[in-house]
């Protein structure tokens, strides 16, 4: 979450330049929420859900993770009431509640979350282009990582230029996103076969002997990365003509987005049986598109797409250049990544930023599956600082803090931070055990960080506790290496 009361046009996705005098009408908050959750991650949906689920599964998968989403945004909301003066980003929470080192997992994982999610822009443009130019396969040959990496540093220098987001990228950027959704919905419900979506309800054929519960466990963690973002009113509340805007702004937005979601993924079913779905290749949105109205609709769609994730791909590497930048200022990251350019641009984090999505790029040539495998550790990544934010949530409310006056509306707060806390607990075991040892193979590198901002204030690095969090960390990492060694970890 970016900052509430020391903005730079360089903390968040959206494209509207903003000043202090201004403010957002609930409309325009609305439309915050919405722009910030719906990016690249719609398009490949259909086919995500195909590999993983049936109608039913589905369904209930909905469920689940809209209502713990929504309780998530919840707590953003109550912190950021309740904790004004903790303006600092996602990881200000993390540190308040439970250290420093917390905090710092919080920032890194978070800042890693969206170099990896970048990384799945890249193979998701790659692969739409592969339908049209076969050189660029899936998104992970050599061509394909060659042009993506020739595009992120032109793209880098363009930043360090000082680069702004205008209103006029933002508005073709939202039609981009919007219009091919709409378009979409709205062929397949008239394409819609009742027959093929009532065979499809229970998993459909040739996938008669997976159970109910395994098709909503594979499809928990697809649905977490859908919804990154939710937090975009509640990161604008100082902006709000109203304050209780946000809450409005963040319940509605999150709605409409949740509807569209649940359409993408579910009428698909009701075009073809799930083993040709799960076949599409992404953006699957498109190749679903095609068989109802012909190669134009994979046209449309792919380029709808393109325009979308450059937009989004633009915001997002600000964002992530923003991340380590405000942790170095609340010495968690080392002061080095404080330095801005002549046109304040925080270069030394854009570099550091940049760099390691060239890493993960190259690593992608390896992957069997590039885009799932991107896709689902940023998921994976993201829930850590979401589940120490519900955590933090949880603190206040069992210790009673900021409560004294405000006794009425502590369980009511308390249940929804408990919610929030078991679905992000839940969406890290569903992701599974690899997931997890594939974070700890960049946490505990990525320590280093902290260790030299500690030694930079001469303060002792650990706590006892502290300890203990980074032993597990790296015996979780060393797990992981020896998995790829023995072949039980495939990527």
């Amino acid at each position: 979450m970016a900052s509430n009361k020391d903005y730079s046009p360089y903390s968040d996705r959206d494209f509207s330049p903003m000043t202090e005098k201004q403010t957002l009408p609930l409309n325009a908050l609305i439309a915050l929420v919405v722009g910030s959750m719906v990016g690249a991650g719609i398009f490949t949906l259909p086919a995500g859900f195909g590999r993983a689920t049936g109608v039913i599964g589905g369904l209930i998968a909905w469920v689940i993770a809209g209502i713990g989403m929504l309780m998530l945004a919840f707590v953003f909301q109550t912190l950021a009431q309740r904790k004004p003066d903790l303006d600092s980003g996602i990881f200000a929470y993390a540190k308040a509640g439970f250290g420093n080192y917390i905090g710092f997992l919080a920032a890194l994982a978070f800042w890693s979350s969206t170099c990896v999610g970048n990384v799945s822009y890249f193979v998701l443009i790659k692969s739409t282009l592969g339908t049209f130019f076969p050189v660029f396969g899936d998104g992970n040959t050599v061509p394909a990582i060659a042009t993506a990496s020739i595009i992120l540093w032109i793209f880098h220098f363009m930043i360090l230029r000082g680069v702004k987001q205008a209103a006029g990228l933002n508005t073709i950027v939202t039609i981009a996103k919007i219009v091919p959704i709409l378009i979409f919905i709205a062929v397949l419900l008239f394409a819609f076969k009742l027959d093929v979506f009532s065979a499809n309800l229970l998993g459909g054929q040739g996938y008669e002997a997976e159970s109910l519960f395994a098709q909503v466990r594979n499809t928990m963690l697809i649905t977490v990365f859908v919804f990154i973002g939710i937090e975009g009113a509640s990161v604008y509340s100082r902006y709000a003509e109203k304050r209780t805007d946000v809450g409005k702004a963040t319940i509605l937005g999150f709605l409409a987005v949740l509807c569209l979601l649940i359409l993408v993924t579910m009428l698909p079913f009701g075009l073809m049986p799930r083993t040709e779905l799960a076949a599409l290749r992404n953006p699957s949105m498109a190749g679903a598109f095609e068989v109802v109205v012909g190669r134009w609709g994979n046209v449309f769609i792919s380029v709808g797409l393109l325009i979308s994730v450059f937009g989004a791909f633009l915001a997002w590497t600000l964002f992530a250049a923003e991340v380590p930048f405000m942790a170095a200022k609340n010495q968690i990251m080392p002061h080095f990544l404080t330095r801005e350019n002549a046109q304040k641009v925080p270069s030394i984090s854009l570099w550091m930023t940049n760099i390691v999505v060239q890493s993960f790029l190259i690593v992608t040539l390896f992957s069997q599956n590039a885009f799932t495998l991107a896709l689902e550790l940023a998921s994976s990544l993201s829930l850590i600082p979401y589940l120490l934010v519900a955590g933090y949530g949880l603190k206040l409310a069992l210790t009673r803090e900021t409560y004294e006056r405000d006794a009425p509306n502590r369980t009511k707060e308390l249940v929804i931070a408990a919610i929030a806390t078991l679905y992000a607990i839940l969406m890290l075991v569903a992701g599974g055990l690899g997931k997890l040892q594939l974070s700890a193979l960049i946490l505990a590198p990525g320590t280093i960080l902290f260790f030299l901002a500690r030694r930079e204030q001469n303060r002792k690095v650990f706590t006892f506790g502290e300890w203990f969090i980074f032993s597990v960390i790296v015996i979780a990492a060393l797990s992981a290496l020896y998995g790829f060694a023995t072949g039980r970890i495939v990527i």
